[in-house]
Order: structure tokens, then C-alpha cells, then sequence
């Protein structure tokens, strides 16, 4: 039975397609910090909300503005 919370759970690859980046480009950015897109551990899996995704394109949009 899967979590209706994990059901807007996106997986890296879903998050770098969306982003036009690698999912290794996306593992740098969560190791160093250097952009400011959330991310959930579960176990050893890596998870995004679309939601911060959004957020996190709404920002850049904002900054290169």
C-alpha cells in the first residue's frame, strides 16, 4: 500500500527531466547545498515534492529577472 503523501513524491530523475539537468547534476546540488531545492531522504531513496520543485523554479525565475 503506498502513502497517498508519497503518491506527489518525485524521483530524481523526474525532478532533473523537468529541470533539463542530469540526476548527477542533482546529486551535487543536495551534497553541496548550492541551490536552495528541498529534498526528502527515505531510507536510501531521494525524494522531491512537486511543489518545492515549483518553488524552486519560481526562485531562479525570480533571481536571473
Amino acid at each position: 500500500m503506498v502513502h497517498q503523501s508519497q503518491q506527489n513524491l518525485l524521483t530524481p530523475a523526474q525532478v532533473a527531466e523537468q529541470l533539463g539537468v542530469t540526476t548527477h547534476t542533482l546529486a551535487v546540488w543536495r551534497c553541496t547545498r548550492r541551490y536552495p531545492l528541498k529534498f526528502h531522504k527515505i531510507g536510501t531513496r531521494v525524494r522531491y515534492r512537486q511543489a518545492d520543485v515549483d518553488a524552486f523554479i519560481d526562485h531562479c525565475a525570480q533571481v536571473s529577472s
